[in-house]
């Protein structure tokens, strides 16, 4: 039995010596060396300062910042010549004349951008309904460099009197035709209607802010009739009784004022409040015969 204990004994001391020996090893070979520094965290997308190792918090560059990789990266293709056709036509609107497609292009400063780019440019300039494309005449085929370009206005061919007039005779419905509409393919518009205005053969709308010209619809001039300036004098010198006067003496005579409204009537009545009526209750088929002195409904004779 001691043999045995002995036995373990030695088994158990070998190996607390050579664990301390390789605990000695390993730290007498790791002497001189520079411990390893703790990993950086990684960049965070919504983190905008960066700690370097035994300083401060600092602000991080813009330029340097970091991209969000679930999104495209904006490579500006193409977005940036389509967002200058809107500045195209403002300016073909303010030149008003043709221009070719190098004269666009140079306006937008594009000359110098890829054929592929200015090709899809020049496809998106033909397809807005606020510019009209002219075919060159002279060539063979058209491409997309030939041709003209001129600003197409909301009402077209409409640049003088004889002409809005024929363009309000040629209306279908009574719709009056916006000034604005107007201003957009002829911009000094109102003086005209107001010459219009003072030959009876357009009606016009104005603002009350300022008494420019809102809408406009076509007049007769037939239907216009000079009334001489004597009976108009005349006519103003005339006592007009007030309304009560006027609604008294036609009651009196048992005729019934114009000015009487029945509504008026209506919201002078009192109002007779109705009393709701008392919803009987309902009970369900009564299947027990001998209990129904004790399912009858008394509720009627409630106070």
């Amino acid at each position: 039995m001691s043999s045995y204990l002995e036995r373990q004994r030695e088994t158990l001391n070998g190996g607390i010596s050579a664990a301390s020996s390789k605990l000695a090893g390993g730290a007498s070979a790791g002497v001189g060396k520079r411990p390893l520094a703790p990993p950086s965290p990684s960049p965070s997308i919504t983190s905008s300062t960066s700690v370097p190792v035994g300083g401060t918090p600092t602000k991080r560059d813009r330029d340097g910042a970091s991209t969000v990789y679930s999104q495209p990266a904006n490579t500006s293709a193409g977005t940036t010549l389509l967002a200058q056709v809107t500045y195209v036509i403002d300016w073909l609107k303010q030149k008003d004349e043709p221009k070719t497609m190098q004269e666009i292009l140079e306006y937008v400063s594009a000359q110098n951008k890829s054929p592929a780019e200015q090709e899809e440019f020049a496809r998106s300039i033909r397809n807005s309904s606020r510019i009209q494309w002219i075919p060159d005449p002279d060539a063979t085929e058209q491409t997309w460099r030939s041709g003209t370009y001129v600003h197409r206005p909301v009402i077209p061919n409409v640049r003088n009197k004889t002409q809005l007039l024929a363009y309000l005779q040629r209306q279908a419905d009574m719709r009056g035709v916006p000034v604005k509409d107007l201003k957009d393919g002829w911009p000094d518009c109102e003086a005209a209607i107001d010459e219009l205005e003072k030959e009876n053969k357009v009606l016009v709308v104005r603002w009350k802010k300022d008494n420019h010209p809102r809408t406009v619809w076509l007049n007769d001039p037939s239907l216009v009739h000079r009334v001489d300036p004597e009976f108009q004098a005349m006519w103003h010198r005339v006592e007009v009784p007030g309304v009560d006067t006027i609604v008294q003496r036609l009651t009196a005579v048992g005729q019934k004022p114009t000015s009487e409204d029945p509504r008026l009537k209506m919201l002078a009545a009192p109002k007779v409040e109705k009393k709701k009526k008392r919803a009987t209750r309902r009970t369900g088929r009564s299947t027990n015969t001998h209990m129904e002195h004790l399912l009858k409904d008394y509720s009627q004779l409630k106070r």
